[in-house]
């Protein structure tokens, strides 16, 4: 048996890249506030040229390019490439002369209401457990959603914590926000209702997870650390 990879294969795996590098440009940019304007001066390409990058699936620039695009955008070519994906943040080294700062009430609650995908920490009948999840922050309380029979639900009606971060590999700096507070199901017909028009996204895990579920803080904390 012949120990080539077949063509196919090739085609499939190349087919699968295509498009992922756009996506990591506009999200590298939009986490740091650029206009493809400024993302293309700093590149010194043309402003046209980054949205096509962005928005074409079949775009595959140069290694030139992408390693102007990588330094105007604080990354590396290989984060781009998609060739840390699956490895856990925090990899890199730390910077020389961090500092680790308490973020303010207000700060947390900004960063918070950001949407994405934090995670909930409670007591289990197996013993303490963490797992990810997507949330909404809607009328300051954190809101998601999950299966009755999945591990997230074991949360209604316990004292929980819940936390979110972000990890900024290029400058090996970031920031985590924790919160505690009471969870409780979400069952009025009209509240759900509400919710499912707001939420922010749809849970990545799929499935059928119609049960909401409300933390209201109690207690709200955070850090970042910062490079000087």
């Amino acid at each position: 048996m012949s120990e080539q990879t077949p063509s196919n294969a090739v085609s499939a795996t190349a087919d699968s890249t295509r498009g992922d590098i756009g996506r990591r440009i506009a999200q590298r940019r939009q986490e740091l506030g650029l206009t493809r304007e400024e993302a293309a001066s700093r590149a010194g390409t043309a402003p046209g040229y980054v949205q096509y990058l962005e928005e074409q699936s079949t775009a595959m620039p140069g290694t030139a390019v992408l390693i102007r695009l990588a330094d105007a955008l604080q990354t590396s070519v290989a984060a781009l490439r998609g060739g840390d994906a699956d490895l856990p943040p925090g990899t890199g080294r730390a910077a020389r002369h961090p500092e680790l700062i308490e973020l303010s009430a207000e700060e947390c609650r900004t960063r918070l209401s950001r949407h994405g995908v934090g995670r909930i920490a409670m007591d289990t009948p197996d013993g303490p457990i963490i797992v990810p999840l997507n949330y909404t922050v809607i009328d300051g309380a954190v809101m998601f959603r999950t299966a009755p029979d999945a591990v997230p639900a074991t949360a209604v009606g316990a004292y929980v914590a819940f936390e979110v971060d972000h990890i900024d590999e290029a400058l090996s700096q970031g920031w985590s926000v924790l919160i505690r507070g009471f969870a409780r199901a979400v069952t009025d017909p009209d509240a759900v209702r509400r919710l499912t028009e707001l939420a922010y996204s749809e849970p990545w895990a799929g499935g059928e997870r119609d049960v909401w579920v409300r933390l209201d803080p109690v207690e709200t904390t955070g850090r970042r650390i910062a490079v000087r």
